[in-house]
């Protein structure tokens, strides 16, 4: 019984001092920004972690500059963050970038000079590319790669959300 009592006690202390989650629609506590959203990785290489502090274990490595990852939760100078396959971890802010940048998610998705799916097609994305997000329509998101520009289907990319709309 009194096992049972100090695993409920503990348990109860944890989740009073875990990290705020926010969930759809609502603000982070540290920067009262959306949340969730987008940012990307500002550097070459970013290490996610169990926990916001640095004695806390590394889980991830990124190794993508302008990867696009979705940040969570936010907790004094961490962000928690998750890539496109749903996996992530606590990562310090200054690794973190407000440029907004999607993973291609099909192969061979084409770019066209208008967001229209009759216009001519400038170029192919294959999986993986990432691209610099100029523009997002409700079905189209202007994009820039090396170089290249033009339009894509929200549908092919990760690292904006359905209704984002901006420019």
């Amino acid at each position: 019984m009194r096992l049972q009592a100090f695993w409920t006690v503990a348990l109860a202390t944890l989740l009073a001092l875990a990290p705020s989650v926010s969930r759809a629609g609502e603000r982070g506590p540290v920067t009262n920004l959306p949340m969730p959203r987008f940012v990307s990785l500002k550097a070459s290489e970013g290490n996610a972690r169990r926990g916001p502090d640095q004695s806390h274990r590394i889980d991830w490595v990124y190794q993508r500059r302008d990867l696009p990852l979705r940040v969570t939760a936010e907790y004094e100078h961490w962000r928690r963050v998750e890539d496109s396959e749903g996996m992530g971890g606590w990562m310090h802010y200054a690794l973190l970038s407000g440029l907004r940048t999607a993973l291609v998610q099909t192969d061979m998705a084409q770019l066209h000079q208008q967001p229209n799916i009759n216009s001519a097609p400038t170029a192919l994305l294959e999986r993986g590319v990432i691209a610099r997000i100029r523009e997002c329509q409700p079905d189209w998101c202007r994009l820039e790669i090396d170089g290249a520009r033009g339009w894509s289907e929200k549908r092919h990319l990760w690292g904006v959300e359905p209704d984002d709309v901006f420019d």
